[in-house]
């Protein structure tokens, strides 16, 4: 006889709860899976386009007056006499033991980046913390006073950040706060461990990449708050006359989370992006200035290794914001 009451409302509540936890872990393993793929797809593009561009690693580090066997010595002794998906299927086999292969220079890609992506790492994510707190302070103020005057404000001036690209803002604050003012120095000045010599010369490469980003998340911070505002239980809030910084916290922005944390995730891209321009124009010592002198000779190993690393970090970020969604649907279901 089936059991009744008390007894079976748990084991139904246990049974419940084991296939939603199922039903997740089957999500997650899928987007895991998605991203790697991604990732992959992306390194094979990499070494597709380094070997589209005109000359390769050879004749880039060719000297004056070198002859056509030397070429042909040192394009073997590179390995680039092998066609390109093989070089790349051998660069891929090493990866999962952490070696990201060797540079046209003999060096080996994971003593390039030793020092220059950490470095990078302490610009980005200081300047995604910033962005953050920025873009959900200023939603926030702007969500809580619809169709007013901060409203307004808000929105045009996050259209503009966002507008204008990294390299102008960096433009604009070496005019102001170097040039003019003499507040901050114009370059990035390294000591004998590869890091900035000062913290002050953080400042401008970080305010370089945290006012468009901040400008784009804020926008996402608002709409999502403004699409939680029509729902049901938020206009419910506003009958009851509930306080709007109350129904604000506890009634709209846990339903927006889901779609602020894409969104921001989202951006993880745009800002290594900026990161790259950003470096180069500051002399700041990370991947980006490694990246371009990599670009320039050709170098695939290196290019693929500063790739693999920020794309290790990005899908990480779109991993995080993924389980934040899953988590976020699965207290709701």
């Amino acid at each position: 006889m089936a059991k009744t009451g008390p007894v079976a409302a748990p084991a139904a509540g246990a049974a419940t709860a084991s296939r939603r936890a199922g039903y997740f872990t089957v999500r997650i393993a899928g987007t895991v899976g998605r991203r790697v793929l991604m990732l992959v797809v992306l390194l094979a593009l990499v070494f597709a386009a380094v070997e589209l561009l005109p000359g390769d690693a050879a004749s880039a580090s060719a000297e004056r007056g070198e002859s056509a066997a030397d070429l042909a010595e040192r394009r073997h002794l590179l390995g680039l006499d092998r066609p390109v998906w093989v070089r790349f299927a051998d660069w891929m086999t090493a990866l999962p033991t952490g070696d990201l292969g060797t540079s046209a220079r003999g060096q080996k890609v994971t003593e390039l980046l030793a020092d220059p992506l950490p470095n990078t790492l302490v610009l980005a994510v200081t300047a995604f913390v910033i962005t953050v707190v920025l873009a959900l302070l200023l939603g926030c103020w702007a969500a809580a006073r619809p169709g007013r005057a901060s409203d307004r404000i808000i929105s045009h001036a996050s259209t503009a950040a966002f507008a204008v690209p990294e390299f102008v803002v960096s433009a604009l604050l070496l005019l102001v706060l170097s040039l003019w003012t003499g507040w901050l120095p114009a370059v990035t000045v390294t000591g004998g461990d590869g890091r900035p010599t000062t913290w002050t010369m953080l400042i401008m490469p970080v305010l370089a990449l945290v006012i468009p980003q901040t400008g784009w998340n804020t926008r996402v911070v608002r709409g999502a708050l403004a699409d939680q505002a029509s729902t049901p239980h938020v206009e419910a809030a506003h009958f009851d006359g509930l306080p709007v910084h109350r129904i604000l916290l506890r009634h709209q922005l846990p339903g927006a989370v889901p779609a602020i944390a894409t969104g921001i995730a989202t951006s993880t891209g745009l800002l290594f992006g900026g990161a790259v321009v950003v470096e180069t124009l500051f002399n700041y010592p990370g991947i980006g200035t490694v990246l371009a002198g990599a670009v320039a000779a050709r170098d695939t190993p290196l290019i693929a290794g500063v790739v693999m690393c920020a794309g290790a970090v990005i899908s990480l970020v779109l991993l995080a914001a993924d389980l934040i969604r899953y988590a976020t649907l699965g207290a709701r279901a």
